[in-house]
């Protein structure tokens, strides 16, 4: 690959992910049995040959920082190699936090000016896709543009959640970008934005000297719509997968799809790295079946011991399930254990949790979701970190507990508990 540099866009938190966010940025957030978000982009920088990478963030960064390490992971330590955390700071010009995704790339110009790239490659960090960028790259340099957006067709009944483009007809790959409205009210097309930009250096720099003392906080918003007509800007049409997180009903579906018959995230189409060091994942134990256990269509990782029934779930390493215990249509996170005689049925529980002997989670309905993919926010629950749920209580469905909850200050937050029943 040419000199480019990437920016991996890492400091949101998404309200919508609610307690999952609470105390982790949501690139950050673990997902499939094993990775992180970030770990996507981060791959597909690896795949592609581009190793320089600066990455924003700002949102409790610290869980961020130590799962990314020193990049060695993804390839991204050595000589012609590198991987910065850039926290928002305040330098010689008042500065404040990042508001927006053009205003995190504006407060690190120093930094890109120092790198020294002929061109600037900006992704989000919360998207699960699979992309080679050397393709656009070489769509960006065979039509001579300044700016490439790359996009991707959606659904036109989910097209307003979108930014969308406009792009000249003709060629496969996309073409002069014509026109673009951010979440749109009604909406023209169903080419959506990906919050990937290809600029070159030079023009980056010229649209920063002209823009960074305004009020242009985000790409989509402000300024992709302005710089249209001012500078070669062309629209490249991706057809790969992309997998959308921002709320609790698509992290769920994405993790879900996993567990789907020729997946397109399964691991023989798609090598995803990530670093093995954090959480010591390179050295658990094998997996541990016991005589009892029964498993169907889930994902088991090392260090998981089970005991119990899983179904249609996803297990990281180190989750355990206890004797006559039930996970169902669930993710069991980092070191989480499910005591014997639990039920957890169409939940998310995040990492080191505790459920008690006897607790009920979610829904007792029979019906999976495997059967009618059929699943509403308010049927998740959500566990945070850290949080030890009662013996013999029952949550309800869609409730969130919030995180690091023990039994003793449960009972203060009995909101979030449907009853006792022990």
């Amino acid at each position: 690959m040419e000199n480019i540099l990437a920016m991996i866009l890492a400091g949101g938190r998404v309200n919508q992910l609610d307690v999952l966010t609470e105390n982790r940025p949501k690139s950050a957030l673990p997902f499939g049995g094993l990775y992180r978000v970030i770990d996507f982009p981060l791959s597909n920088l690896m795949y592609s040959g581009i190793r320089r990478i600066g990455i924003p963030s700002q949102y409790r960064p610290f869980s961020l920082m130590n799962h990314i390490g020193d990049g060695s992971a993804w390839d991204m330590s050595g000589r012609n190699s590198s991987l910065h955390i850039l926290p928002p700071f305040k330098g010689h010009r008042p500065s404040d936090w990042y508001q927006g995704s053009a205003d995190a790339i504006f407060q690190n110009m120093d930094y890109i000016k120092n790198m020294r790239p002929e061109k600037v490659l900006i992704l989000s960090g919360d998207h699960i896709y699979n992309m080679d960028y050397t393709r656009l790259v070489k769509f960006h340099n065979e039509a001579d543009a300044e700016v490439t957006v790359a996009f991707k067709e959606v659904p036109f009944d989910q097209a307003t959640r979108f930014g969308l483009g406009e792009i000249q007809a003709g060629k496969r790959e996309g073409g002069r970008l014509l026109s673009y409205a951010e979440k749109p009210d009604y909406p023209t097309g169903t080419n959506a934005s990906l919050t990937i930009y290809l600029f070159n250096f030079e023009t980056l720099l010229s649209i920063y000297e002209e823009f960074a003392n305004g009020r242009t906080f985000d790409f989509g918003k402000d300024l992709i719509p302005e710089i249209l007509d001012r500078y070669r800007t062309y629209g490249y049409k991706f057809d790969g997968y992309w997998g959308y997180t921002n709320s609790i009903v698509e992290y769920y579906r994405t993790n879900m799809s996993l567990l789907q018959r020729d997946s397109e995230l399964a691991p023989d189409k798609w090598q995803v790295k990530t670093n093995l060091r954090n959480r010591n994942l390179a050295d658990r134990e094998p997996a541990i079946i016991g005589k009892q256990a029964r498993i169907k269509n889930s994902l088991i990782y090392n260090g998981c011991k089970i005991y119990g029934s899983v179904e249609n779930s996803i297990l990281f390493p180190g989750s355990y399930v206890g004797p006559d215990s039930q996970v169902r249509d669930s993710i069991i996170m980092f070191d989480s254990r499910v005591q014997e005689k639990a039920r957890i049925n169409q939940a998310i529980v995040d990492a080191d949790v505790r459920v008690e002997t006897g607790a009920s989670i979610g829904s007792q309905d029979s019906t999976s979701f495997f059967e009618t993919e059929d699943i509403h926010e308010d049927g998740i629950v959500l566990v945070g970190q850290r949080t030890v749920v009662p013996a013999f209580s029952a949550i309800a469905p869609g409730k969130k507990v919030q995180p690091n909850l023990l039994n003793g200050s449960f009972a203060m937050h009995n909101y979030e508990i449907k009853e006792f029943i022990g």
